[in-house]
């Protein structure tokens, strides 16, 4: 359980829209995966992050179930945008050997 401790302060990172955290947080090849976008690289990443930053007024993440593996955190969340849309993420965020961010995978889901 190494890494999930740092997988929710990404996560709080991310919901109090924080990119220099967030972006501390990622390896400079870091690979940026969801159901929209694909981009690698730690400023791509940051601009993409940056832009769904821009586009929300407020984040709220709940973390529904977590497992952890080796260097892979998986976590099933319930995120909240500008207190309206609700959407059901599955994150999976590896780690590399100097505890940072290399990648972060998203899944959109439904709540059932």
């Amino acid at each position: 359980m190494l890494n999930t401790p740092k997988f929710k302060m990404y996560l709080e990172y991310y919901a109090a829209m924080d990119i220099d955290k967030v972006s501390d947080m990622l390896a400079d090849d870091v690979l940026l995966r969801d159901w929209k976008i694909s981009v690698k690289g730690k400023t791509n990443a940051v601009n993409e992050t940056q832009k769904n930053f821009d586009a929300s007024e407020s984040i709220q993440i709940e973390v529904l179930r977590i497992f952890e593996s080796g260097n892979t955190v998986i976590g099933e969340l319930k995120i909240v945008v500008n207190g309206e849309e609700v959407l059901f993420v599955t994150d999976i965020i590896t780690f590399n050997s100097n505890g940072k961010i290399e990648s972060i995978r998203a899944y959109i889901g439904r709540e059932d």
